[in-house]
This record gives structure tokens, sequence and C-alpha cells, in this order.
């Protein structure tokens, strides 16, 4: 198959088998970008809603750039990895003061843009402005590691760039857009990971090294992942004169700068909490075990005991209304607590 082959076969693929997805229906460069953010580690299902929600409350920059903290908060409330949209927003401001309330057209300027990096310059660069830059997610990455029988791990720099020079070497001037989009959706509709692999449809079947070499399970080679780290984390739902309590998180570390459930360290007894909560200047009324819950986050692993705690003095804590707490973001570490919360 000669290179332009390749790029033909693929796009002819990708117009009859494609997905219908509410961003490829749009034009609008804020709006590929949105989507493009929410997809980061995030799976296509979940983010549709939250794309229509955002756009609908956010439907510009500059209606981005100027949006209140706690409100875009809450906007991403489930999606996880909060410093995405806090990034969009500093992007935002950015393109409002330099570049006239729009997205930039070029890769460089792109890329200078708090939170876009190479597959996202890429991916929205081609989409929205036709730029030949061959975009590389984990879906092609898998893709490519096959189509050519990559023997070294998937993730190194050197085969990255080795990807990358195949890729300009074939993406279509006048469609890259239609090109990176045809590969994503292609690793992630037939070209899944391991044995999920289907490629009895596959466009680049006819010359795919793996497929010929019987080692479409084998390939691509993937990096050794590291051992989460375990917490032990008590989590306390607070409740004095039908308010409960939130903490405001740190603005650096996990869950950063969000409002979350009052914790301690470790798994506390009854009497442990009791304490705990005496130290902070809570006086403790009655104190319920509610059932354990875990959480994983990309390196950590929280293992979570509760406790429901009536207090007659709120200590160090701050106490909301139901009406008022709804509008808070609670992070989806805690979502196992929520029924619990009034």
């Amino acid at each position: 198959m000669s290179e332009f082959d390749f790029s033909r076969e693929l796009i002819a693929w990708y117009w009859q088998n494609k997905r219908d997805l509410p961003w490829r229906n749009t034009s609008d460069p804020y709006a590929i970008w949105v989507s493009e953010i929410m997809l980061q580690q995030t799976r296509v299902e979940a983010v549709k809603p939250y794309y229509h929600r955002f756009l609908t409350a956010l439907p510009t920059i500059s209606d981005l750039a100027h949006a209140d903290d706690e409100k875009l908060h809450k906007l991403w409330e489930g999606l996880g990895y909060y410093s995405r949209v806090r990034n969009m927003k500093k992007a935002a401001i950015t393109c409002m003061e330099q570049y006239g309330g729009r997205l930039p057209e070029t890769r460089k300027e792109l890329l200078s843009l708090c939170g876009i990096g190479d597959y996202t310059a890429a991916a929205v660069g081609s989409i929205a402005f036709e730029l030949p830059d061959p975009a590389i997610d984990g879906n092609v990455l898998r893709v490519m590691g096959r189509y050519l029988a990559i023997d070294e791990v998937i993730t190194e720099r050197t085969v990255k760039e080795e990807i990358r020079t195949f890729l300009s070497s074939v993406i279509p001037k006048d469609d890259p857009g239609a090109f990176n989009s045809a590969l994503m959706e292609l690793g992630a509709t037939l070209c899944g990971p391991d044995k999920d692999a289907r490629c009895g449809g596959c466009p680049l079947l006819p010359r795919c090294a793996a497929f010929f070499q019987g080692r479409t399970t084998e390939l691509p080679i993937r990096a050794q992942k590291a051992p989460k780290r375990i917490e032990q984390k008590t989590v306390f739902i607070l409740q004095c004169e039908k308010k409960t309590a939130f903490i405001k998180r740190p603005e650096k570390g996990l869950l950063a700068g969000l409002w979350a459930l009052p914790d301690a360290a470790g798994h506390l007894n009854d009497e442990e909490a009791r304490q705990f909560l005496e130290n902070q200047g809570c006086a403790v009324e009655s104190i319920t075990a509610l059932p354990n819950a875990r959480h994983v986050f990309t390196h950590i692993v929280w293992e979570m005991k509760g406790y429901l705690v009536k207090v007659h003095t709120p200590g160090c804590y701050s106490f909301f209304e139901k009406e008022e707490a709804e509008k808070l973001a609670l992070p989806s570490a805690f979502c196992a607590y929520r029924p619990f919360l009034w």
C-alpha cells in the first residue's frame, strides 16, 4: 500500500463508520478545544452531557475567561482532573489579552496556552484550522505500534518521534482533521487494547505488520506501571443545626482548591475520631460509622473510613446549608458519602 493509500483508505473508512459525536458537528475552534480537554483521560460517553452543559453555560472564550471559579468547578463536577478546567480559564484569559478573544491558529501559539500540549495543539490545530500536524494520543500509539510492529516501549520519546515522522509523511494537507480523527476513531473502536482488537473491519489491515505476524495481542509494548500508593483516610460528615461542614483544600496538591469533606489521616476508631474532632474545636454530640469507600486516583488510592457526626459547635470548619452546599463542586472521591450529607 502506498503512502497515499494509507490516508485515503483511512479517511474513507472514517466517513463511513465514524460515531456521531456532538463535537464533530461544529467548526467552532472554542467548542473543539473544550471537547479535546474534556476527553483527556475521560470516556466519550461520560463527556457528552458535560460538553453540552459547559457550552450552554459558557458559550464563548470571553465567558470562560470571566467565569467564577466555583461555577467552573460545579460545571466540571464529576469529570475529575479539575486542573484541566482551571488551565482552560488561564488559557482563555490569554486569548482575551493577546489574541482578540479567539484561539490562535498556529501550532506554536497554541502550545503557548496553559494546558495545551503536543496532542491537544495538533488535534485542535488540524480539526479547527486545517494544520497538517499529527495528533498522537494513546489510541494512535496503539494503532501505529501494531501497524509498524514496533518492538520498543510505545511511550518512549524515540518511538513517538518515529511514529510522528511516519504520520507527518502521510497526513493529507487538504483534510488533516479527518485524518487525525480517523486514527483516533480507529483506536477507540476497532484497534482496542489487548484482546479487544477487532481486526476484520480495519482499513489498515492489508499492511498491518502486527496482524500478519500474529502479534496483535502482544503489541504495542507498554512500560510497567508503578504500583499506586495506598493512603488511608477517615472522612467526616459533620452536621450542626441542619448544616454540613466542608473544607477548602490547599491550592496545590491533590484536589487543589476544591471544596471537600473534612478528613483525617489514617483509619480512626470511634474514640480517636471523637478526640480528633474535639481537637478541632467541635463539641461532639453523636458519632455513627458509615460504610467504607475507596477511590482510585492516577497515582494514589484512597481507602476511606467514614463517620456521620452531630456536633454542637462548628469548631474550625465551615458549615453550609443544603442550598448553599449544592452550588459547590464535591469531588467524585467523596461520591460514596453523598447519600448521607443531609
